[in-house]
């Protein structure tokens, strides 16, 4: 058997075939893991900032004020993104209250509906089989759980990106009304997908149909793409949120189009540049541990590349291009390639497939290969976790971290031994008997055992990445009119703990981490309530009129102990890395 079979096209020719009971038993089964990778324990972890923080509280703001067309951060205009996945976390607020499982929601929502986009899509084109390998290949993938379970844009827009690829493909597969039906419905995703997070939404799908459609010869189909009615439905979706911004914010056109997408493409201006390789580590970690079975898997699906099929090719350009596009970029971030992801986690759900379908065929070799380096990669670090779980000081000793830092995820080292032992033990099985079925429950039991087994690993991180700490370190005894205020500082779940703005004592103010921020300060306009420019932060301070609590990190505690030491207040270390002290209303008005 050749690694890639040509497989049944149409959607009517698989739906004729009704699912053995064991495949439909493990549908069920594939849906309830793949919920629980992404729903499972969702509010278990602190906000991680800046990302979830900052966005977590821009929705709060949202849901709050019902100013669905201009976001807010900590009170002040954030347009670095645009609104509409503000608008859906904002929208579970509202529902369901506030709190960090809420936050996640819509990313985990729109996470579940792209694995079951892939599911159908795979089952048109390929089999049932295929389709749930795939829907759980995709949904154990690492980046993939980050990002369903992470206050981020990027789940959301992967959803909108997959399903204008998937309608592109399907209207060239059907016929006349058909045909529309599914540009229109790709027009109307990639019009969604722009709303999430800019050009990026149009740009990425555009690029992988037209390269997928160049490689088979047919380029001529690009002209039913891009119809008059698609345009419509486009910028039906598009012009009345653009338009509406562009008049209430005249500087966004310039802020979205030339500093959010042009600059961020082409230049080192925000900070994320690496080297045109980024992406292969990336891949290999992100895709772990289905990535050792890419190498071989590359190379012999390219020696029968004469033997793709057509969703085949879809799924390779898929990953190439958008690889391809984002390593080209000045501006590089693991999340930019989710959807090259959920394309190889579809290819790699091929290989096993076929090596279900032939136990004795080149994909299962593929297979048995590819689960030595799982065997010794998983031995080395259980043996090592081991060691370090029963001698702590083997490690620590070599590190530069705070040994109080160290000592909090001790604990968490026996639990990844036994997990790693348990992927080994599998492994070890899986070669023994070359059953591809023990190989699929050795790749995929880490992370399975990463969401249940390691989940405290994964929370002692989030913590040590988050502001809930310090909110709760935050006396809860202020007086109600007591202001907040951070010296050259922003933690950034803060204000969402809080429930309450914060004021920033700032030079440039990017502790906000907002671009857009930025650059309205460095406008030349007068700097907006809530941000203290440093040449007024005496005459700030001097004319409150009610208790301030004024925080600041180690860069700035002797700058701070002056201030509390002038005002007659101690300074309380809060723990996190910072200290506070309560400068009262009377000493404050001096």
């Amino acid at each position: 058997m050749t690694f890639f079979s040509p497989q049944i096209d149409h959607a009517a020719d698989v739906g004729a075939m009704p699912a053995p009971r064991h495949h439909r038993w493990f549908l069920v089964l594939a849906f309830l893991i793949s919920a629980y990778m992404l729903f499972g324990r969702l509010g278990g972890l602190a906000l991680i900032s800046p990302d979830e923080g900052r966005n977590a509280e821009v929705a709060r703001e949202m849901s709050q004020s019902h100013s669905w067309l201009v976001p807010t951060y900590d009170g002040l205009v954030y347009l670095d993104k645009p609104a509409f996945y503000f608008k859906t976390v904002a929208l579970s607020f509202s529902l369901f209250g506030e709190s960090e499982a809420v936050a996640r929601l819509s990313s985990a929502v729109f996470g579940l509906a792209l694995l079951v986009v892939v599911f159908l899509f795979c089952r048109r084109v390929y089999d049932q089989r295929t389709a749930t390998l795939a829907m759980l290949i995709v949904a154990t993938t690492p980046l993939y759980i980050v990002f369903s379970r992470y206050v981020i844009f990027d789940m959301t827009l992967a959803f909108f990106v997959s399903s204008t690829i998937f309608a592109c493909f399907l209207a060239e597969e059907g016929e006349d009304r058909q045909r529309t039906r599914w540009y229109l419905i790709a027009a109307l995703s990639a019009g969604i997908a722009t709303l999430v997070k800019g050009p990026v939404g149009f740009i990425v799908p555009t690029l992988v149909v037209t390269i997928f459609n160049g490689v088979e010869g047919r380029l001529g189909v690009m002209k039913r793409a891009f119809a008059l009615c698609n345009w419509g439905v486009f910028f039906a979706v598009v012009l009345p949120w653009f338009v509406g911004l562009s008049l209430l914010r005249p500087d966004f056109p310039y802020y979205g189009i030339m500093r959010e997408s042009v600059a961020r493409f082409t230049t080192n201006e925000f900070h994320r540049t690496a080297p045109f390789y980024f992406y292969a580590p990336i891949i290999a970690g992100t895709f772990f541990a289905w990535s050792f079975l890419l190498p071989e898997s590359i190379a012999a699906a390219w020696r029968e590349r004469k033997r793709w099929s057509r969703a085949d090719r879809l799924f390779v350009v898929w990953a190439i291009a958008v690889v391809l596009f984002f390593s080209v970029s000045q501006s590089k971030l693991p999340g930019y390639i989710l959807t090259a992801v959920v394309a190889l986690g579809i290819l790699t759900a091929r290989v096993f497939a076929a090596a279900l379908n032939n136990g004795t065929g080149r994909a299962a070799r593929i297979l048995w290969r590819g689960t030595l380096p799982l065997l010794l990669f998983s031995t080395l670090l259980a043996v090592l976790l081991g060691m370090i779980a029963v001698n702590p000081e083997l490690l620590k000793s070599r590190l530069t971290v705070k040994a109080g830092l160290f000592d909090l995820f001790i604990p968490a080292f026996l639990p990844m031994a036994l997990s790693f032992g348990m992927v080994a033990l599998l492994s070890a099985l899986a070669l023994w008997t070359r059953s591809t079925r023990l190989i699929f429950a050795a790749f995929i039991s880490f992370p399975l055992l990463l969401m249940t087994v390691n989940f405290d690993l994964l929370a002692l991180y989030a913590q040590t990445r988050s502001s809930r700490a310090l909110a709760e370190h935050i006396p809860a005894t202020l007086p109600p009119e007591t202001e907040l205020a951070c010296l050259e500082c922003m933690p950034n779940g803060l204000p969402f703990y809080l429930k309450r703005l914060v004021t920033v004592l700032s030079r440039e103010g990017k502790e906000l981490t907002s671009n857009y921020v930025v650059f309205t300060l460095n406008s030349g306009n007068p700097w907006p309530e809530g941000v203290v420019p440093e040449a007024q932060w005496q005459q700030w301070l001097a004319t409150r009129t009610h208790p301030v609590y004024l925080l600041a990190q180690q860069g700035n505690l002797a700058r701070l102990q002056e201030i509390a030491r002038a005002r007659g207040v101690e300074v309380v270390d809060l723990g996190s890395k910072y200290w506070a002290a309560l400068l009262p209303a009377s000493s404050v008005g001096n």
